[in-house]
């Protein structure tokens, strides 16, 4: 596709991406609603049914690493394109569903849709101003969150209200708007690395992260001590080390593992994971906090229309507070905003053991939680992209986003199994106890703390508005100082 050749308008740019990124992550919500249903829905098992959210994780977990490095290959307008087209393909395959195969293959597209938000953060790098760049990433970030709040409420009205096939039909339509307005606003850029695509790595990286997240995935329902779980996380472990033998001897590895393991890319991907686990936590707990019956005697009883309202808040905070993340990243430097986030999410945590009661203390806490979480992943790009080549910033922002989806993983086994266990019998029926939330919330908490423990080692960090912007056309970079 021709890409625009008009100098790029910053502000079209950054509301186009944004945008995008929203729609990728209201693609990952939508089906939150119709879980329940599936297995009639289907006509298949409650098991067989979960394959349709399984598929979006291992899809999107492949996917975001593949494509970022392919972004940073041959264009990374060219792969966002592409991959908005995989959403909207996959959204037309679930909304002429009716059976299991197709409803997970189509789910699967939409999971390769993932790598948008780190496409998008990427091609901010390379067209924007230097002065705009740090707001302009930390508003990228946030729209992952924002994404996911409103896209509750919107799919439990629609689910209510209308066929469920609609809530595919509108993240078809929401794609294809997306998909104009990029080809219409968003240039390509002329950072490139070409090269050969590294297919080996490619095949060894997906082996390896498909077993490791289908364990944790399915570990709950197959039993952790299940030969089937065992056999998956020691195939994860060979694969990846030998993987990892493999990227550090081709001469054009599908990850550089050499900068990633340079001091600053490392403890911020790790501290990713860390903060990845604590946003889930908060997605798992509150929402059944607000359904719960009221006779278990903290349930609030709610429906799922006004949970959705309840969380949708949370959304909007995120992106309120990205732009003041990107001041403090200026002023102070993005380590100490990340800094910041994870104590603020830890806070929120804090607050949720005490006040869980009354509606208005879990709309207080969610946006507690989502102030912290957007200040940490408003600094996160700029960590990153402080710390290696322009040439390499889809694959490195794309490594970090992956890192984040490994924590939303753990937490969900972790949570799944303290949930699972420690209940209640309310009329025949187990349900999770006060006491099971509590020790989730203190987990997401202790995440969050750790978070903060592991960007203490990042090396202090020039502030972001000086991280470069447009890169030179042959994509040469200095690289910082600081990430040495």
């Amino acid at each position: 596709m021709p890409a625009s050749t008009a100098a790029p308008r910053p502000n079209a740019v950054v509301a186009v991406l944004a945008l995008a990124g929203i729609v990728v992550a209201l693609m990952q919500t939508l089906v939150i609603p119709i879980i329940p249903e599936l297995p009639k829905l289907l006509d298949a098992s409650a098991s067989d049914a979960a394959w349709a959210v399984t598929a979006t994780l291992l899809a999107s977990a492949v996917a975001t690493p593949v494509v970022g490095r392919l972004g940073d290959m041959f264009g990374k307008r060219r792969m966002l394109l592409f991959s908005l087209v995989l959403l909207i393909a996959g959204s037309a395959v679930c909304a002429l569903s009716d059976a299991l195969v197709p409803m997970v293959a189509g789910r699967a597209l939409q999971g390769l849709s993932a790598a948008v938000i780190p496409l998008g953060i990427s091609i901010m790098r390379d067209e924007l101003p230097a002065e705009r760049l740090a707001g302009a990433t930390a508003v990228m970030s946030a729209s992952l969150g924002v994404g996911g709040a409103l896209g509750l409420p919107a799919a439990a009205l629609i689910a209510d209200k209308l066929d469920w096939h609609m809530l595919f039909w509108l993240s078809g339509a929401l794609g294809v708007v997306s998909l104009v307005l990029v080809l219409s606003l968003v240039p390509e850029s002329a950072v490139r690395t070409g090269g050969r695509f590294d297919l080996l790595g490619g095949i060894g990286m997906a082996a390896g992260l498909a077993c490791l997240l289908l364990a944790i995935s399915k570990g709950g329902d197959w039993g952790w001590t299940a030969g089937t779980t065992l056999g998956l996380f020691a195939a994860a472990v060979v694969i990846l080390l030998v993987w990892g033998w493999w990227e550090l001897h081709t001469p054009e590895p599908l990850v550089d593992l050499r900068t990633t393991a340079r001091r600053q890319v490392l403890f911020t991907n790790l501290a990713s994971i860390a903060i990845g686990f604590s946003m889930f936590a908060m997605s798992l707990v509150l929402p059944q906090l607000l359904q719960l019956p009221e006779a278990t005697g903290y349930g609030l009883g709610r429906s799922l229309l006004t949970t959705g309202l309840v969380m949708a808040p949370s959304g909007l905070v995120m992106m309120a507070f990205a732009p003041v993340s990107a001041k403090v990243s200026k002023s102070r430097g993005p380590k100490v905003t990340l800094m910041i986030g994870a104590l603020i999410v830890a806070a929120g945590y804090g607050l949720n053991i005490v006040l869980m009661s009354e509606v208005w203390h879990l709309v207080l806490v969610s946006c507690v939680i989502s102030a912290g979480i957007g200040f940490a992943y408003g600094a996160m790009p700029s960590l990153i992209m402080g710390a290696v080549p322009a040439s390499e910033t889809a694959a490195a922002n794309s490594l970090n986003t992956l890192m984040r989806s490994l924590g939303t993983s753990v937490a969900s086994a972790i949570a799944g199994v303290i949930l699972a266990q420690m209940t209640i019998d309310l009329g025949g029926f187990a349900l999770p106890s006060e006491d099971a939330f509590k020790v989730v919330m203190a987990i997401g908490a202790g995440a969050a703390l750790l978070a903060f423990a592991i960007a203490s080692f990042i090396p202090r960090h020039r502030p972001a508005g000086s991280v470069a912007g447009p890169a030179p056309a042959d994509g040469v970079a200095a690289e910082p100082a600081s990430a040495r």
